[in-house]
């Protein structure tokens, strides 16, 4: 809700309000309205795609937005949009920048302009999705220019800035707008915006396409293969860009200026006219160096703080000026250079002042606020404390060290878990797996339920699930019918962050985690090193483990790949996805395998937006065309069936290779019905033939359930009222997209039933 707005002589009415950076973020690339934004979510990023897609949604925008199949593909949707000649944005974090890194030197290196905001998180691992500038640090040598935003104002200020600074005719190159993730992405701050859009349209002005892919009148060549001396000369130009850059920012802050009345410089100081200690910091913490500044001022200590606005080209002349007079700086990093003896501002710090042979401040490093550590007053204060320390004895005696540090007690063990499961415990024979002789395949006997209370729960109780999670239920059901030895690998999700937050953990067996993209590929490598180890002797020949990993929170999107190679590699194990139609663990954003027309945060409903654009993705079938020897489907409310398709898998992952699993698993939380009716839901959507339940033995399809034999079928209107995401699909205007869904639920379901017919099929 706006307070208040005013206007500047030869400006637009700009807006007072209340935002976080996420929203000021997506307000400002709203008001741009970029040609496309490519995206993949990743907190604390997120909400930027979910705020700008609810604008589209209801028409204030016409951004096209394309979802990757991972930060890696985000990132190439980005560029090759921006070769067709148009204004381009993405947003991510940590590991999905990491993902997308070598995405960043091809964006830069071929000069295509585009504007990325980067929410600075802690990369993993181990897993932390918290701020800090780890993530920030792996960018600076990419080739492009990075601007800093201490504050949600700056967010939306240095997009706006970062589009023509981009795109400036001696530039041409990507540009970063970092802010920090959770301290600025989502605290909410008292901002200004323009109120009319098309102010900051006419203030970037038309983009000015050259070198464009998509003009047959004028065919060039993008990316070529280059000998020497051409690249060398490519990488000058590319400098020379950076060089021009240095003079372009000055000016086009100026602009901003004139027209917004907010001030930025490349280098902000604060109190450093007669200052002879100085803490240089990088983003959000430099508010809290300000305040404490203000009290140590009143002390009578001659102090302030330096923060750059603009990290690339690092502001070294400005550095050079601002440090003449000072006596002691502490460079405070929030990231480490592993090895280097300092963080990575502190070296760029240093090597600025060392070029200026007049200048003999002493410069401290220090690491703090890793992980997302709050950085308090105190912490501050311990800061300039070391430069009165090192301006007294006249040298650092402690270059570089952390600060705000938990001290460790060298006889701390961790608390014991539950008792480990033994073979005899998670065997106990109630399951009979054979091999039939008739017909070739495998089947099941002793899937009896009050038996099978007798096994022990690889997952145990006391995880952080939500009310009524289907994830747990479905995969320890599907457990149920594996005995023996596991090890388990879980990809980030849901599932992974509920259940092993440090330094507990629900799982009583061996779990490895890795991130979305390579958990198969990790898998592969546990189950080869096993074999080879045990060839060579080093491992009983006789243990038998049975290797599970396990996907989901949108249907193995972003690590589709890496599963389809440990497939066709025909590993011993076993990939069990549990689909919940959506980025859960992110907050319900659209993912491959979410259906048409359903509401995710990714694809709003509005004046504009119709949920979900296109169909549902068949992983089932993608697994199938890797000729793998088990594939099945299961959903938790036939557990008989479920379990039994468990020690089947079993059995095809010790004996013949990959076994590939799809469960449909139940989100009360984001499909929006009550926690106890998941179990309804998920056989409403079985019984409509959304879901069939069905397994394909060594190429043999074979349908489990059919509900019209049953006398269960039902249309999938019934399924979709079962929930909050799809009842707006009841209206008139969903009419089409409902009878569209219909046939193809439809057209699916006949085509297994009719391989389940024929065998050749």
């Amino acid at each position: 809700m706006s307070s208040s707005s005013d206007t500047k002589a030869g400006a637009g009415a700009q807006v007072t309000d209340f935002l976080s950076g996420n929203e000021m973020s997506s307000l400002a690339a709203s008001q741009i309205n970029f040609h496309v934004m490519g995206y993949y979510p990743i907190t604390p990023s997120t909400e930027v795609a979910e705020y700008l897609d609810e604008k589209w949604a209801n028409g204030e925008n016409t951004v096209k937005m394309v979802p990757g199949d991972g930060e890696h593909g985000a990132a190439g949707i980005c560029y090759g949009a921006t070769t067709a000649g148009g204004r381009v944005f993405n947003a991510t974090s940590a590991n999905g920048l990491l993902y997308s890194l070598e995405q960043l030197p091809v964006q830069s290196g071929t000069r295509y302009p585009m504007v990325l905001n980067l929410v600075c998180r802690s990369v993993s691992g181990p897993l932390d999705i918290r701020g800090d500038h780890s993530d920030l640090v792996a960018t600076l040598d990419m080739g492009w220019i990075v601007l800093a935003a201490k504050d949600p104002q700056a967010v939306y200020d240095m997009t706006v800035i970062a589009v023509k600074v981009g795109e400036a005719d001696d530039v041409r190159l990507p540009v970063i707008v970092a802010d920090d993730g959770f301290f600025t992405s989502h605290q909410k701050r008292r901002v200004g915006y323009f109120e009319d859009g098309q102010t900051v349209r006419d203030f970037v002005g038309e983009f000015k396409v050259i070198n464009s892919s998509v003009d047959p009148a004028h065919p060039i060549t993008i990316g070529p293969y280059m000998n020497d001396p051409d690249q060398i000369n490519n990488k000058k130009q590319l400098s020379m860009a950076m060089k021009a850059a240095e003079s372009v920012i000055p000016k086009i802050f100026s602009e901003w200026e004139a027209l917004s009345g907010r001030a930025y410089k490349p280098l902000e100081t604060y109190r450093m006219d007669d200052a002879e200690y100085a803490i240089f910091i990088v983003n959000s913490a430099a508010d809290t160096c300000m305040d404490v500044a203000d009290k140590l001022r009143a002390q009578g200590k001659k102090v302030g703080v330096l923060y750059p606005t603009v990290i690339r080209p690092f502001p070294a002349d400005e550095l050079r000026a601002a440090c003449k007079n000072v006596k002691a700086l502490l460079v405070g990093d929030r990231a480490d250079s592993y090895g280097a003896h300092g963080g990575r501002m502190a070296h760029e710090v240093k090597a600025a002042l060392k070029d200026d042979t007049d200048n003999k401040t002493l410069v401290i490093s220090r690491i703090y606020g890793l992980g997302g550590k709050d950085f308090f007053a105190e912490d501050a204060e311990e800061m300039f404390g070391l430069t009165f320390e090192a301006a007294a004895k006249g040298k650092v005696e402690i270059p570089y060290d952390y600060i705000g540090i938990a001290p460790g007690d060298p006889d701390w063990k961790p608390t014991p878990g539950v008792p480990v499961i033994t073979k005899e415990k998670s065997s106990p024979g109630i399951l009979t797996t054979f091999l039939d002789e008739k017909t070739g395949m495998v089947d099941v006997k002793g899937v009896k339920q009050r038996d099978l209370t007798a096994m022990p729960h690889r997952i145990t109780p006391g995880h952080g699930a939500c009310p009524g999670c289907g994830i747990f239920p479905s995969v320890g059901t599907f457990l149920k019918g594996i005995e023996g030895f596991v090890v388990m690998l879980w990809h980030t999700g849901c599932g992974m962050v509920v259940t092993t937050g440090y330094p507990n953990s629900s799982f009583a067996i061996t779990y490895i985690h890795n991130l979305f993209q390579n958990g198969a590929a990790t898998m592969s490598g546990v189950v080869e090193m096993y074999k080879e180890r045990q060839r060579r002797g080093e491992i009983p020949a006789d243990q038998d483990i049975t290797f599970i990993m396990v996907t989901g929170d949108g249907g193995l999107d972003i690590g589709l790949g890496p599963s389809l190679g440990a497939a066709i590699r025909n590993h011993n194990m076993i990939i069990v996805e549990y689909d919940n139609q959506g980025y859960m663990n992110t907050g319900n954003q659209l993912s491959f395998s979410t259906p048409p027309g359903h509401a995710t945060s990714t694809s709003n409903i509005g004046t504009v937006g119709r949920g979900k654009q296109g169909n549902h993705k068949d992983s089932v079938q993608l697994f199938a065309a890797t000729h793998i020897p088990y594939i099945a489907t299961g959903v938790e409310s036939n557990y008989k069936d479920l379990i039994r398709k468990g020690a089947k898998a079993q059995y095809y992952a010790k004996h013949h290779g990959t076994v590939f699993i799809k469960l449909f698993s139940d989100c009360p939380l984001n499909w929006r019905h009550p926690d106890n009716t998941g179990q309804d839901v998920i056989q409403k959507a079985v019984d409509c033939n959304f879901f069939p339940l069905y397994e394909i033995e060594r190429g043999i399809t074979t349908l489990n359930y059919d509900p019209e034999a049953k006398g269960k079928k039902i249309p999938v209107t019934e399924w979709l009222n079962s929930m909050g995401k799809t009842k707006h699909m009841s209206k008139p205007e969903y009419a089409q997209i409902v009878t569209d869904f219909q046939k193809e639920v439809d057209r699916r379901f006949a085509r297994i039933k009719a391989m389940s017919e024929n065998p050749h099929l």
